[in-house]
């Protein structure tokens, strides 16, 4: 998929540049089959680039990957699929699609290596469309025994970099990239603790995020965090570390993978954030929202950010955005 063009020269995105393309055809040659390029540049500044810079200027930390597997890889990429009479696609992420006894029907489950799984991400996936997914990687211990098949086969790109957080951002620098593409210019405003009381000025809210403690700027008895943005008033609330602290958090446009009904009692496993542990909740479906009640407190339950729901068996149940 041609997904993006960099306006700024000498900058080629990592996953969806003209370099990238290239080594998939190269791929595609040593291996002996076709090789189509699918122009969707329209679709993921639509669906991905635009929600993106929105969220930051609604100050919301947004997750991209979840909007680019839901309409371009698992959407568009999908249909082209089709209309090549593919039966199948693939892709790497780190993540399994099998038949559940349990719930009667294909489910998402997490890969084999914990630590490498990437369900977080795909808790959009449509349910009708996990028995025409293969997903190679599901069993793969770690990267390194990836590059070494390549190598043994021979593959061009067995020793290429791994792609960077944000494909469409150069050099992780989101803020610059923001900066650049955002219809309004930063401003500056008041850090305040959660009392109101004003500590001292923020450069714009799109440096911030919620649980950060370094580069505030600001000094105080005890080490502060922030533990909102405020878009509203265009401030940054900070508090000590046991503010970051919650039980509940609400959920919006939520997708089920697994039917509400077939869940037991409402108990889940919820994740905040990838690199967050599961966490045991009870789920309270609301209209057009769900309320998560956490056994324990979280930190740092940052809007725009995805919750996504498990079960005791890592099935995928499904997730939303956290409000």
């Amino acid at each position: 998929m041609k997904l993006w063009d960099s306006e700024v020269d000498g900058e080629d995105s990592t996953c969806c540049g003209e370099q990238s393309i290239y080594d998939a055809k190269r791929v595609c040659d040593k291996l002996g089959i076709p090789h189509y390029t699918i122009n969707c540049k329209e679709e993921f500044k639509c669906k991905v680039v635009s929600k993106f810079i929105e969220e930051y200027e609604k100050a919301r930390t947004p997750n991209p990957c979840v909007e680019c597997n839901q309409y371009l890889k698992f959407g568009r990429f999908y249909q082209k699929a089709k209309e090549l009479e593919c039966e199948y696609i693939a892709t790497g992420h780190y993540a399994k699609a099998e038949y559940s006894e349990k719930y009667q029907q294909m489910v998402l489950k997490k890969a084999e290596e914990e630590k490498k799984d990437q369900t977080y991400f795909l808790y959009t996936i449509p349910q009708d469309l996990l028995g025409h997914i293969i997903f190679p990687l599901q069993n793969c211990e770690n990267k390194e025994k990836t590059r070494n098949i390549a190598k043994e086969h021979g593959l061009a790109v067995a020793d290429k970099r791994d792609s960077q957080e944000i494909c469409f951002v150069p050099n992780n620098s989101y803020q610059d990239f923001l900066k650049r593409y955002m219809k309004e210019e930063q401003k500056k405003g008041k850090i305040v603790l959660k009392n109101g009381e004003v500590l001292g000025e923020h450069n714009g809210l799109i440096n911030y995020t919620v649980g950060q403690r370094k580069g505030l700027g600001i000094a105080y008895k005890e080490p502060l965090y922030v533990i909102k943005l405020d878009s509203e008033k265009n401030q940054v609330i900070v508090g000590v570390e046991q503010d970051l602290y919650q039980k509940i958090l609400y959920a919006k446009n939520v997708h089920w993978i697994v039917p509400t009904e077939k869940i037991v009692n409402d108990t889940v496993y919820a994740k905040i954030r990838y690199r967050a542990k599961e966490a045991k909740a009870t789920i309270y479906l609301e209209e057009n929202q769900v309320k998560v009640e956490f056994e324990e407190p979280q930190r740092a339950i940052t809007p725009g950010q995805s919750v996504v729901f498990y079960d005791e068996d890592g099935i995928v149940l499904g997730g939303g955005k956290i409000n």
